[in-house]
Protein backbone atom coordinates (compact mmCIF):
# COMPACT_ATOMS: atom_id res chain seq x y z
CA UNK A 1 0.00 0.00 0.00
CA UNK A 2 1.82 3.05 -0.75
CA UNK A 3 0.38 6.62 1.67
CA UNK A 4 1.99 9.70 2.67
CA UNK A 5 2.13 12.29 5.05
CA UNK A 6 1.10 15.76 3.91
CA UNK A 7 0.74 19.11 5.32
CA UNK A 8 -2.10 20.88 3.92
CA UNK A 9 -3.03 24.38 5.17
CA UNK A 10 -0.94 23.91 8.22
CA UNK A 11 -2.03 20.79 9.21
CA UNK A 12 -0.74 17.18 8.58
CA UNK A 13 -3.12 14.16 6.82
CA UNK A 14 -2.12 10.69 6.45
CA UNK A 15 -3.15 10.01 2.66
CA UNK A 16 -3.35 7.09 0.39
CA UNK A 17 -4.20 7.11 -3.53
CA UNK A 18 -7.97 7.19 -4.36
CA UNK A 19 -9.20 8.31 -0.55
CA UNK A 20 -11.01 11.33 -0.11
CA UNK A 21 -10.71 13.58 2.85
CA UNK A 22 -11.99 16.80 4.34
CA UNK A 23 -9.87 19.95 4.87
CA UNK A 24 -10.20 23.48 6.07
CA UNK A 25 -11.16 25.56 2.91
CA UNK A 26 -8.54 26.08 -0.02
CA UNK A 27 -9.19 28.68 -1.94
CA UNK A 28 -9.61 26.80 -5.09
CA UNK A 29 -12.32 26.01 -7.32
CA UNK A 30 -14.52 23.17 -7.56
CA UNK A 31 -12.91 20.28 -10.02
CA UNK A 32 -9.46 21.56 -10.48
CA UNK A 33 -6.60 19.76 -10.37
CA UNK A 34 -3.85 20.97 -7.53
CA UNK A 35 -0.46 19.74 -6.39
CA UNK A 36 0.60 19.64 -2.99
CA UNK A 37 4.22 19.27 -2.46
CA UNK A 38 4.93 19.76 0.91
CA UNK A 39 5.14 16.00 1.80
CA UNK A 40 6.87 15.18 4.66
CA UNK A 41 7.16 11.33 4.71
CA UNK A 42 6.36 8.71 1.36
CA UNK A 43 6.03 4.80 2.25
CA UNK A 44 5.88 2.24 -0.99
CA UNK A 45 5.34 -1.30 -0.64
CA UNK A 46 9.10 -1.85 1.28
CA UNK A 47 10.69 1.60 0.80
CA UNK A 48 10.18 4.26 3.19
CA UNK A 49 11.33 8.55 2.30
CA UNK A 50 11.45 10.23 5.25
CA UNK A 51 11.77 13.83 4.63
CA UNK A 52 13.90 16.70 6.38
CA UNK A 53 11.79 18.48 6.46
CA UNK A 54 10.09 17.69 3.18
CA UNK A 55 10.84 14.95 0.61
CA UNK A 56 12.85 16.39 -2.21
CA UNK A 57 10.99 15.68 -5.33
CA UNK A 58 7.51 14.66 -3.95
CA UNK A 59 4.18 15.58 -4.98
CA UNK A 60 0.79 14.79 -4.15
CA UNK A 61 -2.15 15.97 -6.56
CA UNK A 62 -5.36 16.06 -5.92
CA UNK A 63 -8.85 16.91 -7.35
CA UNK A 64 -10.88 19.17 -5.45
CA UNK A 65 -14.48 17.85 -5.40
CA UNK A 66 -16.40 20.50 -3.64
CA UNK A 67 -16.49 23.53 -0.65
CA UNK A 68 -19.20 22.99 2.02
CA UNK A 69 -19.77 24.12 5.34
CA UNK A 70 -19.15 21.51 8.53
CA UNK A 71 -21.30 21.30 11.10
CA UNK A 72 -22.45 24.09 13.71
CA UNK A 73 -20.51 24.22 16.56
CA UNK A 74 -22.16 25.70 19.73
CA UNK A 75 -19.83 27.48 21.92
CA UNK A 76 -21.83 28.85 25.70
CA UNK A 77 -20.53 31.06 27.99
CA UNK A 78 -21.74 32.14 31.70
CA UNK A 79 -20.95 33.60 34.84
CA UNK A 80 -21.96 32.09 37.61
CA UNK A 81 -24.18 33.42 40.28
CA UNK A 82 -24.68 36.45 38.27
CA UNK A 83 -27.69 35.22 35.37
CA UNK A 84 -25.23 35.81 32.04
CA UNK A 85 -25.65 33.38 29.61
CA UNK A 86 -24.55 33.87 25.81
CA UNK A 87 -24.42 31.43 22.94
CA UNK A 88 -22.18 31.62 20.24
CA UNK A 89 -22.58 29.19 16.74
CA UNK A 90 -19.99 28.77 14.00
CA UNK A 91 -19.64 26.73 11.27
CA UNK A 92 -16.02 25.75 9.52
CA UNK A 93 -15.50 26.42 5.90
CA UNK A 94 -14.65 22.96 4.18
CA UNK A 95 -13.43 21.30 1.27
CA UNK A 96 -13.20 18.22 0.22
CA UNK A 97 -10.48 16.78 -2.25
CA UNK A 98 -9.65 13.49 -3.77
CA UNK A 99 -6.25 12.09 -3.66
CA UNK A 100 -5.19 11.17 -7.40
CA UNK A 101 -1.60 10.16 -6.74
CA UNK A 102 1.36 10.49 -4.72
CA UNK A 103 4.52 10.95 -6.50
CA UNK A 104 7.71 10.35 -4.66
Amino acid sequence: MRYAIVKIGGTQYKVAEGEEIVVDKLSQEEKKKREFDDVLLVVNEKKVAIGTPQVKGAKVKVTVLEDFQGKKIRVATYKAKSRYRKVKGFRPQLTKVRIERISP
